[in-house]
C-alpha cells in the first residue's frame, strides 16, 4: 500500500499540491486555531484529495475536535474520511491507530503531562498496530526545536518499544521534517510547513509492505 503522508498544513491545505494516491494520511493541525468554519473548510478539501482511503487526527491547534461532543464530530467527518482519536481503523489487513494528544504544550488542545497522564492514551494502543500516527513525536526522533530541545515523548518512545509498529508518522515539530529507519521501524515527520509557517517541505510518499 503506498502512503502519502503530511501534517501541520495550518490552513494552508488548498495551497498544497497533491497527486493520486492509495491512502492519504493527516498527522494532525489542519487549522489554525481550530474553528468549525476551518475545520468545514478542510474537510471538504481533504474529502475531494484522490486517494482510494483517507484518514487524519486532530493536532494541538484544533481545538474544535477536543471541545465539541463526539456525536458533532462525527456528524461533520464527510463519507470516504476516517477520522482516529485514539482509537484505529484496518484497511486491506494494515491496522492503523491514531491520537491527538502529546505533552503539554502552553495552553493548546490535546494537552496531556507527562508521565501518568499521557502514559494512559498510549496503554490504548493495540501491541498489532501496524502503522501509528500521532501528532506529536517520540523521545530524540525527529523532534528536536529550533533551540536545540528534544519535545518528543518519553512514554511514547517506552511504549513503541513494546510494539510491533512498522511505520510512526507525526508532526507537530515542524523544523524537525524528515524520515528516520530505527529500532526496526520508519519514523515520519511529516510537517510540510517549516517553524515559519511557509509551505515549503513536500508530502511523504511511503510505500508500506507487510
Amino acid at each position: 500500500m503506498q502512503l502519502t503522508l503530511i501534517s501541520d498544513t495550518h490552513g494552508q491545505h488548498r495551497s498544497l499540491s497533491l497527486s493520486k494516491g492509495e491512502t492519504l494520511i493527516h498527522a494532525g493541525d489542519i487549522s489554525k486555531r481550530g474553528g468549525q468554519a476551518e475545520v468545514k473548510d478542510f474537510l471538504q478539501w481533504f474529502s475531494e484529495q484522490d486517494y482510494e482511503h483517507r484518514i487524519f487526527i486532530a493536532g494541538n491547534h484544533d481545538f474544535y475536535f477536543e471541545e465539541a461532543s463526539r456525536e458533532s464530530v462525527s456528524n461533520i467527518i464527510p463519507e470516504g474520511v476516517t477520522y482516529l482519536n485514539d482509537s484505529g481503523v484496518e484497511i486491506g489487513g494494515i491496522r492503523f491507530w491514531g491520537s491527538p494528544v502529546q505533552p503539554r504544550f502552553y495552553d493548546w488542545a490535546f494537552n496531556r503531562d507527562r508521565g501518568r497522564d499521557i502514559q494512559k492514551h498510549w496503554d490504548l494502543i493495540p501491541a498489532d498496530t501496524d502503522v501509528l500516527i500521532t501528532h506529536g513525536p517520540p523521545s530524540s526522533i525527529l523532534d528536536k526545536t529550533t533551540g536545540g530541545m528534544n519535545a518528543g515523548c518519553e512514554n511514547l518512545m517506552g511504549t513503541l518499544e513494546q510494539l510491533r509498529v512498522k511505520l510512526h508518522v507525526f508532526g507537530h515539530i515542524h523544523e524537525a521534517y524528515g524520515v528516520v529507519d530505527k529500532h526496526h521501524r520508519t519514523y515520519v515527520n511529516a510537517s510540510v510547513l517549516n517553524e515559519n509557517y511557509n509551505l515549503v517541505n513536500a508530502p511523504v510518499i511511503y510505500p508500506l509492505e507487510l
